[in-house]
């Protein structure tokens, strides 16, 4: 697509320097090239939002794989079970009726776990749409958003909040900081857990000691703006530093220190609140 605009940009720009078309042929090669330009533009934004929901599924994909191997284990101690009513059966000192009874209280158990898995995806597919939908492409690549049993995590990238080695909040973090701090006065009864996290490179700060001190200052200063900035309710927050002794991806390539150098919001609500989210959670304005 892009060769393409290229392309009839070269032409346009021959025909118009060299006066060899009429003014009605140069019009309708503008207008083509106009309409390829769209096309790309259009072709991109739709790639960059792919992107975003791709890494969404992802999310939720690992959850479910977590949740089968929930169900795999129910599955065990059913069968060691069975197994051993089976064994004491053969020697003639089980109950057959207490066996059976055991037998349909296994299988009730393994349909409620069934049921319970369905109803926690639906949940937190539901929510995490809920949360990222007022973000913009742009910020979606910087912030990742997922629901693991009841709790929010909102992991936002150090890039995007902070210089290199700084602790102070950058004028490009406010928009998406203010969109988070709207999720927040929306669900105001749930506890609020900000949490600093670094690569394995010391730092070189005269003023700060190691990687514990930085990460610190860091959830420190978003409790901070959240507070201050967005008028979040301070009893709600509280701030942590982990250093680079919590990373998710190992740290022997750029890209993985990059996404071990994180701040993550960690919204915490009553079981009761989170299972009533899907139909009272408040409409977000664009």
């Amino acid at each position: 697509m892009k060769v393409k605009i290229i392309a009839l940009a070269s032409v346009l720009f021959g025909l118009a320097a060299t006066s060899c078309v009429s003014n009605k042929k140069y019009a309708e090669l503008q207008g083509k090239y106009n309409d390829l330009q769209s096309e790309y533009n259009s072709t991109r934004e739709q790639l960059i939002t792919t992107s975003a929901e791709a890494k969404n599924l992802t999310s939720q994909l690992e959850f479910a794989n977590k949740s089968n191997e929930d169900l795999k284990k129910g599955m065990g101690q059913l069968k060691h079970t069975l197994d051993k009513s089976l064994e004491a059966n053969n020697q003639g000192s089980v109950n057959i009726a207490k066996l059976v009874d055991e037998i349909n209280a296994s299988n009730k158990y393994i349909k409620q776990l069934v049921e319970a898995k369905s109803k926690s995806d639906s949940l937190n597919i539901a929510l995490t749409n809920r949360l990222t939908r007022s973000l913009s492409n742009d910020e979606l690549k910087d912030v990742d958003v997922k629901v693991l049993k009841g709790v929010v995590y909102i992991s936002l990238a150090d890039n995007m909040l902070f210089k290199s080695g700084s602790y102070e909040v950058s004028d490009r973090a406010m928009q998406t900081l203010s969109k988070i701090a709207k999720i927040l006065k929306d669900y105001k009864d749930f506890d609020v857990l900000v949490e600093g996290n670094t690569d394995n490179v010391p730092i070189s700060k005269t003023n700060i000691r190691n990687n514990w001190d930085l990460s610190a200052l860091r959830a420190s200063s978003i409790v901070q703006v959240l507070q201050t900035k967005f008028g979040i309710n301070p009893q709600r927050l509280s701030a942590a530093g982990r250093g680079e002794f919590n990373p998710i991806t190992d740290n022997e390539s750029e890209v993985g220190k990059q996404r071990n150098r994180r701040t993550e919001i960690i919204i915490t609500p009553k079981l009761d609140d989170f299972m009533d989210l899907i139909d009272h959670a408040p409409e977000s304005n664009d």
